[in-house]
């Protein structure tokens, strides 16, 4: 008797490195690459590896086919009873994000189509963001009576003011790729036939120059943070200090990893 033959699926993530560009594509385009915790895993694995070499120094994520993101996977984890939300969390999502905003290596965004709930938090998570001139925005978490994750509500209203930031996560518009420019969601709006080249010129000159997060981080990023920390009503003295600390450690760190990236060690 013939031995049942195992079906074959398509990974969920697809990886390729050129030039030093890392280009992660989001593979599950029958549903709009809807997120899956195992999918967020591969995601965070991937950018740790990248993050501890020195082969890539910049890094796309996208998605395949006419979609970027469309958000978690409702229907993966439909059928699952007493769903743990508090752990997929704290063990998948938040994962994925620490990585991306810890690693030396500027990420870009490549959306190619809707960037909806956690897919639209993805897209803010990173350092840039290219949009085809189809694609749209949507902070679909009001329309299911969810809190928008994937630290959507950090980044958010850091980009385009709480204002505005109220009004997309409150009302759950859609938003095109033209209005996504003029609020600040995106750097640049593109044809969609040109996206993909758009996004890997754009990676490759950061690739190829000297720029990495600790740059920013050391001379604009932490600093801004810091002064948001020590003004904000909920502070005290002691620990602004303590976070003070904190950040400037990570910011010598993160400058003597870039120096390592650059310099092979030595100093110039």
């Amino acid at each position: 008797m013939a031995a049942e033959a195992t079906p074959v699926t398509d990974p969920q993530l697809l990886t390729s490195v050129d030039d030093g560009v890392l280009t992660l594509t989001l593979n599950r385009p029958e549903v709009l690459n809807a997120i899956t915790p195992a999918l967020l895993d591969e995601v965070t694995d991937a950018l740790r590896e990248a993050a501890s070499g020195r082969t890539v120094r910049a890094v796309i994520i996208t998605g395949a086919g006419r979609g970027f993101c469309s958000g978690q996977d409702l229907r993966a984890t439909a059928g699952e009873g007493g769903l743990d939300v508090g752990a997929i969390l704290r063990d998948h999502y938040t994962p994925a994000i620490r990585a991306i905003r810890s690693m030396d290596q500027p990420v870009i965004a490549a959306v190619n189509g809707v960037a909806a709930g956690a897919g639209f938090s993805l897209a803010l998570a990173c350092d840039l963001r290219i949009a085809a001139e189809s694609a749209t925005f949507v902070q679909a978490f009001v329309r299911i009576g969810l809190i928008p994750d994937l630290a959507s509500t950090y980044f958010l209203p850091r980009l385009i003011g709480p204002a505005r930031a109220a009004e997309l996560t409150m009302l759950g518009d859609t938003v095109d790729a033209s209005r996504a420019l003029e609020l600040g969601v995106v750097n640049w709006v593109v044809p969609d036939a040109e996206l993909a080249v758009a996004a890997a010129d754009l990676a490759g000159r950061l690739a190829g120059g000297s720029w990495t997060r600790s740059t920013l981080d050391a001379t604009v990023l932490d600093e801004h943070n810091l002064l948001s920390f020590k003004y904000s009503p909920l502070n005290t003295g002691e620990r602004y200090r303590a976070f003070r600390q904190r950040a400037l450690r990570r910011c010598r760190q993160r400058s003597l990893r870039a120096r390592n990236m650059t310099t092979g060690g030595r100093r110039p």
